[in-house]
């Protein structure tokens, strides 16, 4: 009979038991069987409801449904929901029928071993001998791991074991052989069904000596996996892994694809076989050709791959891509599981911490765990993140020398920007300085005089700092001008970088520029940009001022309205509040008082600062570039560069397009600034002295002069828009506000910042590496901060000399080296 595409024969078994053979294949024996056939979008609900009407007699709320996948017999997998149905009905896309076996929740009797005649369960058995030994801590706890393979057992369990398959626990528990333990644990709350396997990755077994010879990123991750002791899983500490073929389903090799190397095509083999479920053997395993084929005899499946001349790539060239052994869709099985090579973990190890180079070890191994059923301990997991660290930094000084190629590129698809970089007379890297034609247009045509400089903070890289300038638009949005990468925050650098900035820079207006003074910058910025005004970031000089107050015996209250007046200090419009805030100042502390004077008011106080900085005085505002950059883009100078770029680019790209929606005079932001001085305006009165001076009365008498656009409340001055006695003046002799704000608050001008078209850049991941005759590696700096100490064990008789990896000499390590490479 020929069944329709969208349905399936099911049969449902129940009333059986399952029996565990010796290479760990489960049969099911005995119950009864029927046929039926089902939609495959059928919904759980009423598969049940079939079930337990037409078939067996049991109750919806007991049932359990199970079934084998088409490649694997020993691991039982449940149905749970609808989702779960609607996978089991993918993986038998090719099948005509299913197997299904109905359990009863309250039934203990589920798995039987066919080497116990009394019919004692392998997980009871586990159980036994897991509480004939002693208790040891778990990983979990952070304590050592031990060698135990334990099984997973439940409270369900029924008691009692066989002395086979106890002896067989015991001598488990004595090898030494190196093993990646795989534990598949049902996510069913009824009778457990555990299996312990092993994944063999003996030296002997598993690398063979040419594959050894091609692995050289990843050998030592592979001897940490080797050599380190497997994780102990004991009752409750366990994750539920999740489906291992999951993450490669997508993996497809088929004659004439290509791969990078041999290296890269044993690792895309071992993923393949690992995903379809079979294992396989080299028959010939060279640095040119590789060809491996099926471990079942008589299989026709094979493969064969070498090196092409005409590309210089591996290639495929023939495939057998059939299984005539009958393991893909179940009717056989082979011995074990499909190999996991230790280069190929290694591999994936590495991968992960690319990806997310802050990830701790315990996430790798849950996630090893999760996706792929492999377990490691966490000493073999934290080893092998760190030679995996070390690697990847190894790998900066390739990804150095792409610093010319992005510059390259830069200038070619965006024209008339501005890069430079320089080297030391051992070609070393020190700066890159890049600014986007863009941003420098928007700069010098849209955006008010305001530059504001801070170096940008990295998570986890140590050996590269960030310098950026940036502006801001009309909208009082962070406008990019220019990022450096140097190496090291100094007072050379700065120098360097404002040298760069400034010779990008032609505008004619005198500029102001936000920043610390420390590193040097009091000193640099008058002498580099000698017309334009420095004011000194209020944020950091908050910080000093607190650092100031630990020195003295006051209180945390005392030191919060110190505080509180130094920031009403600075911000006050006029010189009588200044002054007010200097004096509370000066009753709790004049030496407090004297230090803050000595600061040089006239660069960060409104009241007496003789530039306009449309009161904006910190230079935190660019502290969100800091998220520009993910720590997987901190890995080099140029996936640093990159990421800073790209992100500018977007933005320029969604501002300009959004640009064309505002219908308003001004920007929005600065709309609604301007209608809350409005508002404020309605109770102000104002009396006429002449044409263009004229009183504004509350509280206080204020002057306004809309000739000179001033007030002498001084927030029209600074700020930059026309403050509530300003605009309660324009409604007295009907005048637009508008005409008296800023032109750098207009729409023209927020549309004339972003009217320069700008494109993207290539993707990091398409730049081809190159090693030019000078190659560019990075600089060799020391980690900031003091170096962490391992406590000294006095029990300890003999203490190994520290030997440093850096410099290769006895007496200190890495952490506190200070030679110069």
């Amino acid at each position: 009979m020929t069944m329709m595409a969208d349905t399936v024969v099911a049969i449902v078994q129940s009333g059986g038991e399952f029996v565990t053979k010796d290479d760990g294949t489960m049969s099911y024996t005995g119950g009864e069987a029927h046929a039926v056939s089902i939609k495959r979008d059928i919904l759980l609900d009423d598969l049940q409801s079939e079930i337990a009407k037409n078939m067996f007699s049991i109750e919806l709320s007991t049932m359990s449904i199970k079934y084998f996948l088409p490649f694997n017999k020993r691991t039982l997998i449940t149905v749970a929901n609808d989702k779960d149905l609607e996978r089991m009905m993918e993986f038998h896309v090719n099948s005509l029928t299913i197997d299904i076996y109905v359990l009863n929740k309250n039934d203990n009797r589920v798995i039987r071993n066919a080497a116990a005649d009394s019919g004692t369960s392998t997980v009871e058995t586990a159980a036994a001998a897991d509480r004939s030994q002693p208790r040891r801590p778990t990983a979990a706890k952070n304590k050592r791991a031990t060698r135990d393979m334990t099984s997973v057992a439940d409270s369900s369990t029924p008691k009692g074991a066989t002395s086979a398959v106890a002896d067989n626990t015991r001598n488990r528990r004595q090898r030494t052989t190196d093993r990646v333990t795989i534990r598949i644990v049902p996510d069913d709350p009824g009778p457990p069904v555990v299996s312990t396997s092993t994944i063999d990755i003996n030296r002997q077994e598993r690398l063979e000596p040419d594959a050894l010879d091609n692995v050289d990123m990843n050998s030592e991750i592979m001897n940490i996996i080797n050599d380190a002791v497997p994780l102990s899983a004991t009752n409750g500490d366990y994750i539920v892994p999740q489906e291992s073929s999951g993450p490669w389903d997508s993996i497809t090799m088929d004659v004439g694809q290509e791969f990078e190397n041999v290296r890269t095509f044993r690792d895309e083999l071992c993923k393949y076989a690992f995903a379809k479920g079979f294992k396989y053997r080299f028959v010939k395993n060279e640095h040119t050709r590789v060809t491996a084929k099926c471990i079942s005899e008589n299989c026709s499946w094979r493969i064969h791959a070498s090196r092409s001349s005409r590309k210089q790539m591996f290639l495929i060239k023939k495939m057998n891509n059939v299984h005539t052994c009958g393991v893909l869709t179940g009717e056989a099985t082979q011995p074990g599981q499909p190999r996991a090579k230790k280069q190929w973990l290694a591999s994936i190890i590495r991968e992960k911490v690319l990806e997310n180079p802050g990830t701790r070890p315990k996430d790798i191994a849950r996630d090893l765990y999760n996706e792929y059923g492999i377990s490691l301990s966490y000493c073999q997991v934290w080893h092998a993140k760190e030679t995996a660290q070390k690697e990847i930094h190894m790998l900066q000084e390739e990804a150095c020398n792409q610093l010319p190629w992005l510059c390259e590129q830069i200038m070619s698809t965006n024209p008339g920007s501005v890069s430079m970089i320089t080297s030391t007379l051992d070609a070393k890297i020190r700066r890159c300085f890049i600014s986007l034609y863009a941003s420098l247009h928007g700069f010098e045509h849209g955006c008010r005089p305001l530059l504001f400089v801070e170096k940008i903070c990295l998570k986890i890289n140590n050996q590269w700092k960030v310098l950026v300038a940036a502006t801001l638009d009309g909208n009082d949005e962070i406008f990019p001008v220019a990022f450096a990468i140097v190496e090291d925050e100094t007072p050379d650098s700065w120098h360097w970088f404002l040298v760069q900035l400034k010779y990008a820079i032609t505008t004619y207006h005198k500029i102001t520029i936000v920043s610390t003074r420390r590193k040097g910058l009091d000193d640099l910025l008058p002498k580099i940009f000698v017309d334009s005004y420095h004011s000194f970031s209020l944020s950091h000089l908050i910080q000093d001022l607190k650092a100031e107050l630990k020195k003295g015996p006051w209180s945390d209250q005392v030191k919060e309205a110190i505080i509180d007046s130094f920031k009403g200090a600075a911000q006050a419009y006029v010189i009588e509040d200044f002054n007010a805030y200097i004096e509370r100042i000066s009753n709790i502390s004049k030496d407090v008082a004297t230090w803050i004077m000595s600061t040089k008011p006239e660069h960060w106080a409104n009241a007496i600062f003789p530039g306009v900085r449309y009161d904006h005085l910190s230079s935190e505002l660019l502290e969100p570039l800091c998220k520009w950059i993910s720590m997987k883009d901190e890995g080099s100078a140029v996936q640093i560069m990159h990421a800073l770029l790209s992100k500018t680019i977007e933005i320029i790209q969604s501002r300009q397009q959004a640009s064309s929606t505002i219908d308003s005079t001004l920007t929005p932001t600065l709309e609604k600034k301007l209608q809350k001085e409005t508002s404020k305006s309605k109770t102000l009165n104002v009396v006429c002295s002449t044409e263009t001076m004229f009183e504004v009365r509350s509280t206080t008498v204020n002057v306004v002069n809309i000739g000179s656009w001033e007030c002498t409340c001084k927030k029209w001055q600074i700020t930059g828009l026309p403050c509530s006695h300003a605009v309660s003046v324009f409604n007295r002799v009907d005048k637009s506000a508008y005409d008296y704000c800023s032109r750098y608050f207009r729409k023209e001008s927020y549309l004339m910042t972003y009217s320069e078209p700008v494109n993207k850049l290539p993707d990091a991941n398409e730049m081809k590496f190159f090693v030019p005759a000078s190659s560019y590696p990075p600089p060799t700096n020391r980690p900031p901060g003091r170096p962490k100490r391992k406590r000294i064990n006095p029990y300890k008789t003999s203490i190994r000399p520290l030997k440093c990896s850096r410099c290769k000499v006895v007496g200190h390590n890495k952490a506190t080296c200070e030679a110069l490479l």
